[in-house]
C-alpha cells in the first residue's frame, strides 16, 4: 500500500548507532565514538538501559559477537576517556587488548595522532600506533604473590597472583592443550579465596625459547577467550618474578597471534610495563532500533 503504513509493522524513530568491530590478538570488541552521547540518546529512544544495550551489542544473536564493548568519550586534559564493559554488561577498569583497539580506533577516527594518552578506570594509558600494531603502557602492577595452594578439580595446584589493572591468577601447567579451561577456570574464578570480586585465570606453559603460551578464562566473559592482554602481562610478570624470563617476553595466547610484554625491574617489583601487539579493524556497522530494544 503506497503512501501508508503496512499493518502489523512497528515504525520506530530511534537513532542508529555506528560501531566498529576490532580484534586485539583475537580478543574482540565493539567500539563506539560516544563523545557526543549517541549511545545515551539511542537507549533513551529505545527505552532500554546501558547494561542491556551492552549485552545485546556483544551478543552473537543480536549483536556483533564480541568479548566486550568500549565507549570512547571526552576527557579534560587527555585525548579521550573510555568506558569498558565485559560482554555480560559488567564494568572493568582495564583490558590490554581493548586498550590497543581503543588507541587504534581513535587514530582511525581522527580523534588522535599516532601517540595518545587516554583515561581508563585503572589510570592514564599512553599508546603508540604503528600500522596494525599498537603499544600501550599499563598502570603499575601490584605485587606478585607466589605459591598459592588451591584445590581445583580435586587436584592440588600451585598458583601465583598479580593485579595488572584487574586481578589475575597464573597457574603453570605442563600440557596446556590438555587443560579443561572452562571447568577449572570457572572453579578458580569463583574460588572463595578471591571473593567477592573473583579473578581472571591464566594457565601458562613455557616453551624452550622463553616464549610463554597462555590460555585465559576471563571474568565477565565467563569463559575462555582467544587472548587477554592483562592476562598475558600477568603471566610474563609472574614468570619474570620467578626468574624464568626477562623483558621483552614473547607471549602467544590461544589465537596464535604473538604479543610482547616489556617492563623494568624496580624496588623488587615491576614498572614501565608495556604490551605490544596487533589491533585490527574487522568491519564497521550500525545497530538499528530493532537491535537495541
Amino acid at each position: 500500500m503506497r503512501g501508508g503504513h503496512r499493518p502489523g509493522v512497528v515504525h520506530c524513530h530511534a537513532m542508529n548507532v555506528s560501531f566498529a568491530k576490532m580484534s586485539g590478538a583475537g580478543n574482540t570488541f565493539v567500539l563506539i565514538d560516544n563523545r557526543d552521547g549517541v549511545v545515551e540518546k539511542a537507549i533513551a529512544d529505545a527505552g532500554t538501559t546501558l547494561d542491556a544495550f551492552v549485552i545485546r551489542a556483544c551478543s552473537p544473536v543480536h549483536g556483533a559477537a564480541t568479548d566486550g564493548l568500549i565507549l570512547i568519550e571526552r576527557a579534560d586534559g587527555h585525548d579521550f576517556a573510555w568506558r569498558f564493559f565485559n560482554r555480560d554488561g559488567s564494568h572493568a577498569n582495564m583490558c590490554g587488548n581493548g586498550a590497543r583497539c581503543a588507541a587504534r580506533f581513535a587514530r582511525l577516527e581522527g580523534i588522535t595522532e599516532d601517540r595518545a594518552a587516554f583515561v581508563t578506570g585503572a589510570g592514564v594509558i599512553r599508546s603508540q600506533v604503528v600500522g596494525e600494531r599498537v603499544r600501550v603502557s599499563l598502570t603499575p602492577p601490584g605485587p606478585v604473590t607466589t605459591d598459592i595452594q588451591l584445590t581445583l578439580g580435586r587436584r592440588k595446584v600451585l598458583a601465583h597472583q598479580v593485579d595488572t589493572g584487574v586481578p589475575h591468577l597464573v597457574i603453570p601447567v605442563d600440557d596446556l592443550n590438555a587443560v579443561d579451561v572452562q571447568t577449572l577456570g570457572a572453579e578458580a574464578r569463583f574460588h572463595k579465596r578471591f571473593q567477592p570480586g573473583g579473578t581472571n585465570v591464566n594457565f601458562v606453559s613455557e616453551m624452550g625459547d622463553g616464549t610463554l603460551r597462555v590460555r585465559t578464562y576471563e571474568r565477565g566473559v565467563e569463559g575462555e577467550t582467544l587472548a587477554c592482554g592483562t592476562g598475558v602481562t600477568a603471566a610474563a610478570l609472574v614468570y619474570a618474578h620467578l626468574g624464568h624470563v626477562d623483558s621483552p617476553v614473547p607471549v602467544v595466547p590461544l589465537s596464535g597471534e604473538r604479543l610482547a610484554v616489556y617492563f623494568t625491574r624496580r624496588d623488587g617489583g615491576f614498572a614501565d610495563v608495556v604490551i605490544e601487539g596487533p589491533a585490527k579493524l574487522l568491519f564497521r556497522g550500525e545497530f538499528g532500533p530493532e537491535a537495541l530494544s
